[in-house]
């Protein structure tokens, strides 16, 4: 499985993407977990969020979820912080 996180938005509107593969990554059940508790939990339309809050989209397997500072899930977080931190 194949997880992106595309970052917009934030005080200087930089962009920033990162994709991690779970295969054969350690910690892959909970990745994968984490990811369809995102996408689920997820709107299928960029929300408004704060004047310079980030706003993101998640991919995984085709299905694409977006969500908003402040209103991030637990397991959107999470996964978003794994992903921008350890993903190519």
């Amino acid at each position: 499985m194949r997880i992106t996180v595309i970052r917009t938005g934030g005080f200087g509107g930089l962009t920033r993407r990162a994709t991690l593969d779970t295969l054969g990554h350690p910690d892959a059940e909970r990745l994968m977990a984490l990811a369809r508790d995102a996408l689920a939990e997820g709107r299928t339309e960029r929300p408004l969020g704060v004047p310079d809050g980030f706003h993101y989209e998640i991919e995984c397997d085709g299905v694409t979820a977006y969500c908003a500072d402040p209103r991030l899930t637990e397991s959107q977080r999470t996964l978003i912080t794994q992903v921008l931190k350890e993903g190519a």
